[in-house]
């Protein structure tokens, strides 16, 4: 029995010694190059800029929420720059950004048929 509980004890103490795995280091989270960001800035600037110069009823509507746009890119940029975000929360502001100035681009597109110039 005490040769039972010696082996025992050994091979719990040399478990312990093992190596243990190092981890690998994480990916750091991807980040949007200044350029895109720019982008962004300006089509939705842009869009403002556009929208809020049209006189038709609806292009004044429109020019009430065209601020939120930049306000939602610069938020989108925040959290993605944040040294707390896990990178899903990275990759997730990032498409933010992606999807306000593909919304940009296309309401500029439409002016035309709100009867903007």
């Amino acid at each position: 029995m005490k040769s039972v509980l010696l082996v025992a004890l050994v091979s719990l103490s040399f478990g312990g010694c093992a190596k243990k795995q190092e981890q690998p280091a994480p990916e750091p989270n991807p980040v949007m190059s200044d350029v895109e960001i720019k982008q962004a800035v300006d089509s939705c600037a842009g869009y403002q800029t556009k929208v809020c110069a049209c006189t038709t009823d609806q292009g004044k509507d429109a020019c009430k929420l065209a601020p939120a746009m930049n306000d939602a890119i610069q938020l989108a940029r925040q959290v993605s720059l944040s040294p707390d975000a896990d990178r899903r929360t990275v990759l997730q502001a990032n498409d933010s950004i992606k999807k306000t100035l593909k919304q940009c681009i296309e309401l500029s597109a439409k002016l035309p048929s709100l009867g903007c110039t």
